[in-house]
């Protein structure tokens, strides 16, 4: 099942008021639940629980409670994740992560879209479309990443954004709708002064 898309991707299908897929986003609820009752610093138990919600994972893996997603099996994450306070990920589709993303707190990612036609949105017609994060990634405060996004390496998305278009490599991004503001340069080497020690 961890490795089965349940919903059909990019076209309109039957996400509201189908029993079988509230179902299965029932039992992810209760999962997420569980994880986010757990010691904060109980990081053992936090990595068994994550490893029944999610799709996949590599190693240094934290989700910071608390945490809530629908299926969580269409969740893909790489080494060296780190999401702080209050992430939801709505999964319809696949979510995948690269290494070292960081991901500040009241982050959004949803592969959801309703319907445009009144109609069809009643009958709880959706689209998903998947998400897809590079390597090195930092996404700020408040961020939300929207449906069939690709956000590229080494990018930086500024806090509050709303990401409703695909972010190349090395570069800042930030606003609503969320736009490339510069690329990352060597200069960003020397921006803060190196501490001497902690």
């Amino acid at each position: 099942m961890k490795d089965k898309e349940r919903v059909p991707i990019n076209c309109l299908f039957q996400g509201c008021y189908n029993p079988e897929l509230e179902k299965e986003i029932r039992k992810c609820k209760e999962k997420c639940y569980k994880y986010n009752q757990l010691n904060p610093n109980d990081q053992e138990m936090q990595q068994k629980m994550l490893m029944e919600i999610l799709g996949g994972m590599g190693e240094n893996v934290i989700f910071t409670p608390p945490f809530w997603c629908d299926y969580g099996y269409n969740i893909f994450v790489g080494d060296y994740f780190y999401a702080n306070h209050n992430l939801i990920i709505t999964d319809g589709a696949k979510v995948s992560f690269g290494n070292h993303v960081f991901i500040a707190p009241n982050c959004c990612f949803t592969t959801a879209e309703h319907a445009i036609d009144p109609e069809q949105r009643k009958a709880g017609m959706e689209i998903a479309k998947p998400i897809t994060i590079g390597n090195n990634v930092w996404i700020g405060a408040g961020a939300t990443i929207l449906a069939g996004v690709t956000i590229g390496d080494n990018s930086v998305i500024g806090a509050g954004s709303v990401v409703s278009k695909s972010i190349p490599s090395n570069v800042i991004a930030v606003g609503v709708p969320c736009k490339v503001m510069r690329e990352i340069t060597e200069e960003d080497k020397y921006r803060y002064p190196m501490a001497k020690s902690i």
